[in-house]
C-alpha cells in the first residue's frame, strides 16, 4: 500500500507555533464536560444512562468524546447516584419513624400523594386521554389531602378542648373520638402528625441543599479545572478504575472502533452530508504527448491539509497586539486522520490497545484501500462556545477506474441541554433565598419525595442487577450504542449557535472543495465538473443553519433522556 506523505496530525494537543493557531480546549476541563457532570445531579434519566452506558455494559467501547473526558461524567454520575441512594433511604425512613410515632396516621397522607405523583407520570404523557385522567386524578388526590387535613385540623382542636376542660367532660374532643377517631392517647398522636411531618419535609429540604451545594462548590469553574482535587474520583472502586483506564485510552483515539448501525457515535448529528463522484478527464490545455499525472488519494489529502490548517490563522490586523487578541474559534481548529473498525472484530475489549498502538499501520493500508468495514477519514473538529456546540467534517476520497468520488460527512453537536447550562445559576439561586422560599420548595416536592425515592432504590438495584447477572464482564466486544455528549444535547440552537455552524462548515467545505481542485489542475485534470458540482452542495448550506430545526442525516440524536427528574426531587 502506498505510504500516505501527510504527516500525523495532532488529535487535540497544545501546539505552540503561531501559525498553528491557538490550542483547543483541554477536553477535561471544558465547560460543556462540566455540564454535562453537573446533569449527572439534576437530571435522574440521564445520569441512569450514563451508568448504563459507560459502567454497566462494560463491554461496549466508549464512543469518540469530542470536547469532553467521559471518565469525569461517569465519575460524578456514581458519585451522584451513590448520594441520592442515601437520602432516599433517608426520606423512606422519615415517612416509616414518622408512621410509627404517629400509629400510622402519617401513612394516610401517602394515599394523595401517591395519587399526586401518579397525576403527574400521566400528565406527562403526550394523549389527550393521560392528560384528562391527570386532571381527574390530581383532583381527586387534593380533595382526599384537604379531607385529611380538615380531620388532623379536628383532632387538634379536640384536643385543645380536653385539656382546657375542668369538669370531666372533654366536649368537642369527646364528640370527635366518640365518632371512631379513637380515644385521647389516640388523638393525641395524631395531633403530632404536623410536627412529624415537618421532618419529612425537613429531609427533602436537605437534600435539595446538598445538590445545590455540590453544583455550586464541586462543580464550580475553578475547582473543576483542578482535577486531582475533584471528590467524585476520588472515590474508586476496582470495576470504576478498570473501566476509566479504558475510556481514557479510547476515547480520544484516532482507531476508532464503531458499531456499524452507528458508525459516528459521539459526534452529534449528521448535518446534510453529501458525496459526488465524476469522470477524471485529461485537461485539453496539456501539452501535446503529456499525460496526466496519476492520483493517490494520500496526494489529494496531501493538498487539502495546508489550506485548512491555513484557517487558524488570523488576519495581520495592523500590530501584533491586535492579532494576539482574536478571539475566533477557528483558530483551535484540529485536523488529523483517524481510520473507523468496526468493534464486533475484537475477541475482548482490552485488545483495543495493541491495534491502537498499530494505528500509523492501519492509516497507511486504509486510506488506499476504499474499504467498506475498514475506512479513513480526513477529520476536521471546531469546538466552539468552549466545545459546547462541535463541529466536524469527516472527509474521504477515493479514485477507482477512472472516477473519483468525494465524501464529506459533516456532523454537528449541539450545546448541551438549558437545564444542565442553568445548573449554576439555579444552585446559586436556592442556596441564596430566605428560608421561607426554601421551606415553599420543600413543601411543593415532599409529595413526590416517597415515590421518587421508591424509583432512585428501584433504580439502584435495577443496576446492580444487570452488572451481577449481565454477564457483561466477558460479553464479546461491541461499538457504542450512543454517546453521553449527544445524550445531553438540545434539538436546536440559538441563532449565535448556527450562525458559526453555518460559518464553520461553509468556510471548512470551500477550503477542501479548494484542494481537491487545485491538486486536479496540476495533476492534469479537468476541474470544472467537481468544482460546479461541489459549489452547488456548499451554496445548498446558505441560510440552512437558520431553519427552525437541524435536518436528520444519519445518526440522530438520540436525546430521549427525561428531563426533570431532578437528584433534589
Amino acid at each position: 500500500m502506498t505510504e500516505s506523505p501527510i504527516p500525523p496530525q495532532p488529535t487535540g494537543g497544545r501546539q505552540d507555533d503561531l501559525h498553528r493557531g491557538r490550542p483547543p480546549v483541554e477536553p477535561a476541563f471544558s465547560e460543556a464536560g462540566r455540564f454535562l457532570c453537573a446533569g449527572t445531579y439534576i437530571d435522574a434519566g440521564y445520569r441512569d444512562r450514563v451508568i448504563k452506558e459507560l459502567y454497566v455494559h462494560e463491554e461496549r467501547i466508549v464512543a469518540p468524546s469530542y470536547g469532553f473526558d467521559a471518565s469525569r461524567v461517569l465519575a460524578h454520575a456514581l458519585r451522584a447516584r451513590r448520594a441520592e441512594l442515601g437520602w432516599a433511604l433517608g426520606v423512606l425512613g422519615a415517612w416509616f419513624v414518622g408512621s410509627v410515632l404517629t400509629g400510622g396516621a402519617l401513612a394516610l397522607l401517602l394515599v394523595p400523594f401517591l395519587l399526586l405523583s401518579l397525576a403527574g407520570w400521566l400528565g406527562a404523557r403526550s394523549g389527550l386521554l393521560a392528560r384528562l385522567l391527570s386532571i381527574v386524578v390530581r383532583i381527586y388526590a387534593w380533595w382526599n389531602l384537604l379531607v385529611l387535613l380538615f380531620l388532623i385540623l379536628l383532632v387538634w382542636l379536640a384536643l385543645l378542648g380536653a385539656f382546657d376542660d375542668t369538669g370531666g367532660s372533654i366536649g368537642l374532643g369527646a364528640l370527635i373520638f366518640s365518632q371512631g377517631i379513637g380515644g385521647v392517647a389516640t388523638g393525641f398522636v395524631i395531633g403530632w402528625v404536623p410536627a412529624v411531618f415537618a421532618a419529612v419535609v425537613t429531609v427533602v429540604g436537605l437534600q435539595r441543599g446538598y445538590v445545590a451545594r455540590t453544583i455550586a462548590n464541586d462543580l464550580n469553574r475553578d475547582r473543576y479545572a483542578h482535577r486531582p482535587t475533584d471528590p467524585a474520583e476520588a472515590e474508586v472502586g476496582v470495576r470504576f478504575a478498570r473501566v476509566r483506564r479504558r475510556i481514557v485510552d479510547e476515547q480520544h483515539s484516532p482507531l476508532i472502533m464503531y458499531d456499524i448501525n452507528h458508525p459516528f457515535a459521539g459526534a452529534g448529528q449528521a448535518y446534510r452530508p453529501w458525496q459526488e463522484s465524476f469522470e477524471l478527464r485529461p485537461r485539453e490545455d496539456l501539452p501535446e504527448g503529456t499525460a496526466p499525472d496519476q492520483l493517490t488519494n494520500a496526494r489529494i489529502l496531501e493538498a487539502i491539509v495546508p489550506l485548512v490548517e491555513r484557517l487558524r490563522v488570523p488576519s495581520p490586523h495592523g500590530s501584533p497586539e491586535a492579532r494576539a487578541a482574536v478571539l475566533d474559534r477557528m483558530q483551535e481548529l484540529v485536523v488529523d486522520q483517524c481510520v473507523f473498525l468496526p468493534g464486533d472484530g475484537l475477541g475482548h475489549r482490552d485488545e483495543g490497545p495493541h491495534l491502537r498502538a498499530d494505528f500509523e499501520t492501519h492509516r497507511a493500508a486504509a486510506i488506499e484501500e476504499g474499504g467498506e468495514r475498514r475506512r479513513h477519514f480526513l477529520r476536521i473538529r471546531v469546538g466552539g462556545w468552549d466545545e459546547n456546540m462541535v463541529v466536524t467534517l469527516f472527509v474521504r476520497v477515493h479514485t477507482q477506474g477512472g472516477m473519483m468520488m468525494v465524501e464529506m460527512a459533516p456532523h454537528v453537536l449541539l450545546p448541551v441541554h438549558v437545564a444542565f447550562h442553568n445548573a449554576d445559576a439555579d444552585a446559586h439561586r436556592y442556596l441564596n433565598n430566605n428560608r421561607f422560599g426554601k421551606v415553599l420548595w420543600a413543601l411543593r416536592h415532599t409529595p413526590g419525595s416517597f415515590t421518587a425515592s421508591l424509583v432512585t432504590l428501584g433504580r439502584g438495584v435495577a443496576s446492580w442487577v444487570r452488572i451481577a447477572a449481565g454477564g457483561h464482564g466477558g460479553a464479546r466486544p461491541e461499538g457504542p450504542r450512543v454517546s453521553v455528549r449527544e445524550l445531553a444535547a438540545q434539538d436546536n440552537g440559538s441563532l449565535f449557535h448556527l450562525m458559526d455552524l453555518d460559518r464553520y462548515l461553509k468556510t471548512i467545505q470551500d477550503r477542501v472543495i479548494a484542494g481537491i481542485t487545485l491538486v486536479l489542475h496540476e495533476a492534469g485534470w479537468h476541474t470544472e465538473a467537481f468544482a460546479r458540482r461541489a459549489g452547488i452542495h456548499i451554496e445548498n448550506y446558505v441560510g440552512a443553519a437558520y431553519d427552525s430545526a437541524i435536518s436528520m442525516g444519519g445518526s440522530g440524536n438520540h436525546n430521549s433522556t427525561h428531563r426533570g427528574s431532578h437528584g433534589g426531587r
